[in-house]
């Protein structure tokens, strides 16, 4: 966690009430957007300026209209790779997706997906080192995401309603497309074969998801077979934490609808 001078605050405060947007704040200071919004909402409520409680529609709650395929993805992400939390300063809980800054290409498209589904919610990304954080806050993350409970998902059942069930059953791939954006990867392997008495190296590209839960790997294997796509288990050690897609023609369907990260 960065920790930022009295100086640094009071300095972004000033720019603040003076009117200058928060990433420009950013900018300027060097300094994350998220801490920079963070600073100025306590700023407000300390002077009794913050707006009534906000309270967007929710699908679950009084049935307002979802973006299934931007959910299904959004669920793969959370499954993979996200969490949900709430800090003791904050009102409500934040769902946070962490994106390493090689793929560029998977975090705007996170980041699109999650306005989607929370589209009267603001969506921020706080750098980290090596990585940004995507995350949105709402009082509904847990109606959205009931998966959401104490301990690591691998340690617990991780099973979808029967709504969310049906969305990734209307969506397959966005939600093959969000587990192998979070935990999976798009490889090359290699092998020799003998040739005529001749040594060969051969290549061919390889897909993986790796996740602890039994949970989580199952539902991505019971899609990935709803769309064709053949599968094995490999195990890491005496752990069977891998599902690899090498065959040809499955590999092909991958690259159709998923690709390489970005």
């Amino acid at each position: 966690m960065e920790f930022h001078s009295l100086a640094v605050r009071q300095t972004a405060l000033s720019l603040l009430r003076g009117g200058a947007r928060n990433a420009e704040v950013a900018r300027r200071l060097n300094v994350p957007l998220g801490t920079v919004g963070y600073w100025k909402h306590k700023d407000r409520a300390q002077r009794g300026e913050c707006p009534g409680a906000h309270d967007p529609d929710c699908p679950r709650c009084n049935g307002s209209p979802l973006d299934g395929q931007a959910y299904a993805y959004t669920l793969g992400l959370y499954l993979g790779d996200g969490h949900i939390s709430q800090y003791s300063g904050h009102r409500v809980p934040n769902l946070m997706i962490t994106c390493d800054d090689h793929w560029p290409g998977l975090m705007d498209a996170a980041e699109e997906a999650m306005r989607r589904v929370f589209p009267s919610n603001q969506v921020c990304r706080v750098r980290k080192t090596g990585c940004h954080n995507v995350k949105v806050y709402s009082k509904h993350l847990t109606c959205m995401f009931p998966q959401h409970g104490p301990g690591k998902k691998h340690e617990r059942r991780i099973v979808l309603e029967d709504w969310q069930q049906e969305i990734v059953d209307a969506h397959p791939w966005e939600f093959i497309r969000g587990l192998i954006h979070s935990d999976g990867c798009r490889i090359t392997n290699w092998t020799t074969r003998m040739v005529g008495g001749v040594k060969k190296r051969y290549e061919y590209p390889r897909y993986f998801f790796t996740n602890k839960s039994d949970d989580i790997r199952k539902l991505c294997t019971d899609t990935l077979t709803k769309v064709g796509v053949q599968w094995t288990v490999l195990a890491r050690g005496s752990d069977p934490f891998n599902v690899s897609i090498a065959r040809k023609d499955s590999v092909a369907l991958m690259d159709a609808h998923i690709g390489p990260k970005h």
